[in-house]
């Protein structure tokens, strides 16, 4: 009906200013810690071809089959999708721009991704997320500078003590293949206990099944063929590389055999970081390497390894720890009554602004007592006082709202020394 009151679309959430605070603290934290690594920020679109997923991501994947919101553009027939992750965009960016003509790149990129699935505690049709993305290194310092970083980040967030490292090895492409038939070969003998799922994927992405969260067939899969049993020595070599360079910077992890990831892309090193603080939804931080990917997309050859982390799912766990900083807090509330100190207050907070502070002008009347409960509830340090008396001699009061100290009359001139030296 005409007046039927709208609403946000279902998983699609307003980030209001009373919880804004631990996003802009998150945001802030990340870029220091992007920064201090050396890594660029990237943008990409958040409309790209639907093809570019099916064929990065995979298409016996839940992602492409199940969760993309895809249409045709009425224009010109292209079938079209919001990105429901940011690697396969980043290389596709890569490739097109052609960024790796003089050598390998660290990038990095954050914004919203959409996934259509049932929205629960820290998962979202929209959400949002941080992508790191390292191409062109081949070796396993990489993927210890990535395990090496989110363990630092982890602390620079409060947060090291509630999340848990698991790493994994998917090899190359032929201990996978050896490892799949084995995998078809098990899971045949065991139809039986295969769910509807399972028994779609058994010939198309056996290794899927691996990451079923049905209880019923978590003994079947535990029972199941181990990846790490097929693999070749150079994968061995890579994955005992990595777990020296864990070892001796101190980082706690546990192997996990049946961690294989969602994602087609994926070789070698895989991780998560997980926690049991935010019920079924336990991972904030996943990734490994992709070597293949870069050509898949029609780029010269070139090795690749990355990780993402979702942010809703860490402010919910920043928020569980205890942490709920305040958003961006004025410095001066500007009080301001009488026609002639309505005009001076405006020139009294540009000139507060010219000095490099932040200052909030109290807009639309209202006694000073009214105007006094609002400089204090707005947060600001300091409430600045103009009535018609102190407007035509060119001055203001300043009087301290969280701390102790006098009210003081001072020129215009004098206005912003006063509140910075306080």
């Amino acid at each position: 009906m005409a007046n039927e009151t709208l609403r946000a679309v279902r998983g699609m959430n307003d980030i209001l200013p009373a919880g804004i605070g631990l996003w802009q603290h998150f945001e802030a934290v990340i870029r220091d810690w992007l920064a201090s690594y050396g890594y660029q920020e990237l943008r990409t679109p958040i409309l790209e071809h639907t093809g570019l997923f099916k064929r990065a991501i995979g298409e016996v994947t839940d992602i492409v089959e199940k969760e993309m919101y895809t249409f045709v553009d009425e224009l010109n027939g292209e079938s079209l999708t919001l990105r429901p992750e940011g690697t396969a965009s980043c290389v596709r960016a890569v490739v097109e721009n052609n960024l790796l003509y003089d050598g390998g790149k660290r990038l990095w990129y954050q914004g919203p991704m959409f996934r259509h699935e049932r929205p629960q505690k820290g998962r979202y049709r929209q959400f949002h997320q941080v992508g790191i993305e390292a191409l062109g290194y081949a070796g396993p310092d990489m993927d210890i500078e990535h395990l090496l970083m989110t363990a630092r980040l982890w602390k620079m967030l409060g947060l090291a003590e509630f999340v848990v490292l698991e790493i994994n090895t998917l090899g190359g492409a032929e201990s996978r293949a050896s490892h799949r038939q084995k995998l078809i070969e098990w899971f045949e003998a065991h139809q039986d206990q295969l769910d509807e799922d399972s028994r779609r994927r058994l010939y198309s992405n056996p290794l899927r099944i691996l990451d079923t969260k049905n209880p019923a067939m978590q003994d079947l899969v535990e029972a199941a063929p181990k990846l790490i049993d097929e693999l070749d020595a150079a994968a061995m070599a890579h994955f005992d590389a990595v777990r020296q360079g864990l070892d001796a910077a101190g980082v706690a992890y546990r192997i996990n055999p049946r961690l294989v990831r969602g994602l087609d892309y994926y070789n070698y090193t895989v991780f998560e970081w997980v926690t049991d603080k935010l019920g079924a939804q336990g991972t904030v931080c996943a990734g490994g390497r992709y070597d293949g990917l870069v050509a898949q997309l029609g780029g010269k050859p070139a090795p690749a390894c990355g990780f993402a982390m979702g942010v809703e799912r860490l402010l919910a766990l920043m928020a569980e720890s205890g942490q709920n900083p305040p958003g961006a807090v004025a410095d001066a509330y500007v009080v301001n009554v009488g026609d002639a100190a309505t005009r001076f207050a405006v020139l009294a907070a540009e000139a507060l602004r010219d000095a490099g502070l932040k200052a909030v002008l109290h807009c639309g009347g209202g006694s000073f007592k009214s105007q006094m409960k609002k400089a204090d509830a707005s947060g600001a340090r300091f409430a600045v006082i103009i009535g018609d008396d102190e407007a035509a001699a060119g001055e203001a009061s300043v009087k301290p709202l969280r701390g102790e100290g006098p009210q003081q009359r001072v020129g215009l001139a004098e206005l912003a020394g006063i509140i910075t030296k306080e």
